[in-house]
Parts: C-alpha cells; sequence; structure tokens
C-alpha cells in the first residue's frame, strides 16, 4: 500500500528527528519513527548525522541479516530455579547512562518471521522481559514495494506503531545539508546545481526498465572517484557504472570543463588582480568555484576567499568581454556568501567576514536593495 504522505526533503526530515530527539530528552513524549524513500535517497545518512551531533552511541541493525532469536534472544534452563530464561543479545542497549540511538534498518525488507518480534521493541519498547532504556531513540527506515527494491507490504500492526515520514531527494537541500559541507567534489556539487533533476533518477530508470540510477548515495561514490582516480578513461567509466551510461555522458562534458578552467586553490593564492583572467566563463565552472571556495575557507584564508567571491559580482564590468553579463552573478554571489558565513560561523570567523570591506560592502548594497 502506499505512503499517503507528503514527501519531505531529507533537511527536512532530519530536523523532524532532531525535534523528536529533544522532546524524549525533555521526557514529553516517546516514539518510534520511520522513514520511508527510495534506495540511496539518505536515510542512514540523516540517522547517522543525527547520532553525531548528539554524541549518541548508534547501533545499527540491518534486519535482513538477523533472524527473530537475534532479538529475542535464546533460551536457557535454570535448574536452581526450575524455569527457562533467556539470555540477551548483545545489540540491544542495557546502558540508561549512555544515549543511544537503536537504528532498525530495511524494515521493510526484513522476513515477515521477525517483524512480531520489532512488535515489541517498536511499541512496548523491550524484547521479552528486557526492556530498552529511556535514553534509547527508535529509527526504522525502508524502501516500498513501488521503489524497486525487495521489499514487504507494511501491515497495519507494524505501521500504527510508528511516526511516518516520507524521504525524498531535493537538490538544493542535498546540497546545502550533505553535499558541501561534507566537502563533495565541486564537479559533483556544481552539476547537481545545474541538473537537479539528474540528482534522483530512480523512477525514470524504473520506467525505462534499467539497472542503474543516479541517487544522492551514488553522487557521492562518484565524488570519491573523482578525487581518487586520475586515468580519464577509467574515471569515465566507474562513473557511467555508478550513475548509468546517460547521465555520465552529461556530467562528464561539465567535470572535464571544471577541471580545465576552475582552479579555486591557486586563485586564493594569487594577488586580486592576477586571479581576474582566472575566473570560469561559464555557469557551472562559476558554480564549482564558489563551491571550491566554500571548501577551502579557513581562518588563514578568509581574506582571499572573500575578496574571490566578492570580485565574481563584478566580472560583467571587470572583464565586460567575457559575456559575464549573461551569467546570474548576483545570485552566485549571494549563495556563495550564505554558505560561507554559514561555515564561517562554524568556524567562528564570524568577526572576519563583518569587519572585511568587501562583504561589508556586499552586505551595504543588499541592503539598499531591500534584501538584507
Amino acid at each position: 500500500m502506499p505512503v499517503n504522505l507528503s514527501p519531505v526533503p531529507t533537511g527536512r526530515a532530519l530536523t523532524i528527528l532532531r525535534e523528536g530527539w529533544a522532546a524524549q530528552a525533555r521526557g514529553d513524549f516517546t516514539t518510534a519513527y520511520m522513514l520511508h524513500g527510495k534506495p540511496g535517497v539518505g536515510k542512514t545518512q540523516i540517522v547517522e548525522t543525527l547520532a553525531a551531533e548528539t554524541g549518541a552511541e548508534l547501533i545499527d541493525l540491518r534486519l535482513t541479516t538477523i533472524e527473530p532469536q537475534d532479538l529475542r534472544g535464546l533460551p536457557y534452563y535454570d535448574h536452581a530455579a526450575a524455569k527457562t530464561v533467556w539470555y540477551r543479545p548483545e545489540d540491544l542497549p542495557d546502558d540508561p547512562d549512555q544515549p543511544t540511538i537503536l537504528f532498525l534498518d530495511e524494515l521493510t525488507s526484513a522476513a515477515p518471521l521477525i517483524q512480531p518480534t520489532v512488535y515489541g521493541l517498536l511499541q512496548e519498547r523491550r524484547v521479552g522481559r528486557h526492556r530498552l532504556p529511556p535514553t534509547t531513540f527508535l529509527v526504522a527506515a525502508g524502501n516500498t514495494t513501488a521503489d524497486g527494491a525487495v521489499a514487504y507490504e507494511m501491515g497495519t500492526g507494524l505501521s500504527d506503531r510508528l511516526v511516518h515520514l516520507l524521504v525524498a531527494a531535493e537538490a538544493q537541500d542535498w546540497l546545502e545539508n550533505f553535499a558541501l559541507p561534507n566537502g563533495m567534489h565541486p564537479a559533483v556539487t556544481a552539476f547537481v546545481q545545474t541538473r537537479p533533476d539528474l540528482l534522483d533518477t530512480t523512477d525514470e530508470a524504473l520506467s525505462r526498465g534499467d539497472m542503474i540510477a543516479a541517487t544522492p548515495r551514488s553522487w557521492e561514490r562518484v565524488s570519491h572517484i573523482l578525487s581518487s582516480v586520475e586515468d580519464q578513461t577509467i574515471r569515465r567509466r566507474l562513473v557511467a557504472g555508478t550513475v548509468g551510461e546517460a547521465v555520465a555522458a552529461e556530467f562528464s562534458v561539465i567535470a572535464e570543463d571544471i577541471a580545465a578552467t576552475v582552479r579555486a586553490t591557486e586563485m586564493i593564492g594569487m594577488s586580486r588582480a592576477a586571479r581576474l583572467e582566472y575566473y570560469p566563463e561559464t555557469l557551472h565552472g562559476l558554480y564549482a568555484l564558489v563551491h571550491g571556495l566554500n571548501g577551502l575557507l579557513t581562518a588563514d584564508t578568509t581574506k582571499p576567499v572573500i575578496e574571490t567571491l566578492a570580485d565574481l559580482r563584478k566580472l560583467d564590468t571587470l572583464r565586460p568581454q567575457a559575456g559575464f553579463g549573461r551569467l546570474p552573478l548576483g545570485e552566485l554571489t549571494t549563495q556563495g556568501f550564505e554558505m560561507l558565513i554559514s561555515k564561517g560561523l562554524a568556524l567562528e570567523l564570524g568577526p572576519a567576514f563583518l569587519d572585511h570591506p568587501d562583504y561589508k560592502a556586499y552586505a551595504a548594497e543588499r541592503q539598499a536593495l531591500g534584501l538584507a
């Protein structure tokens, strides 16, 4: 049966789980959450990010790889008590002082025989006589039968024990909340920025009967390939084997142009006048430059990074012969400064931004236009 919910992007799903975590920590209410979504959309990443943010221990149970007794435990005969008792499995949390996320992954792909054991965990927060500590946060995840993955229909008995979230890939959300903070290769981020429709091609691949699709998870793998493999021919083949031949063909054109023209590391080491000739003359090249500058921001590079971004918005007058006037320089600059400020605050570089004359000029211009 379909999940009768409006989809939420991964960043929003993470925000919702943060609120659930905080509510449970305050003692307001305790429940279990279910993340539905296509393969590779980022469900596991959401849970891993929450664990990292909260300092919680993450116990990841892949339900497709376990049997009921792996959750229930094994019985043995207590001769002194004249009764059968149970050895509790080691994977279940038992420390009340240790915040823990118990992640029941691939729930909808697990064999139906295991579901009755999971019922007790999700509703009563116990298996047999073992009860989960109140510091345990419960999250499950899985695909639906419409996603082209191995999955079983979720019955009402299981569904009624969960708060459901339907997670979907959304390009800007993915860029802001995952790709850029994690330093993904600028060729990948620039490509997704200019071709957001190719972030997730699962539905199209299913409709054509294709095996390989582009997903947020596969683009992360492409990023690793670009950073690790120098041979262009091998790299093209690996990318095609990750996102499919058609998407890889489009990506390679942009990736090769970016590799040839984007020299962010060199630019911030140059004088301001010298770097002017190194700005890429294509939209995806400028996106890659902006994303590259974000990745290069540190306490030592703040000044040249801000200068390089500030000059980008004036390229139509600084290099009028290059045709920059047809590109959205203001939009690119605004997006770049928003990313830099976010990262700068995380690095405690706020004063370096606010006091820089180029940032002051940019902020004043925005304010004069009523955009600040």
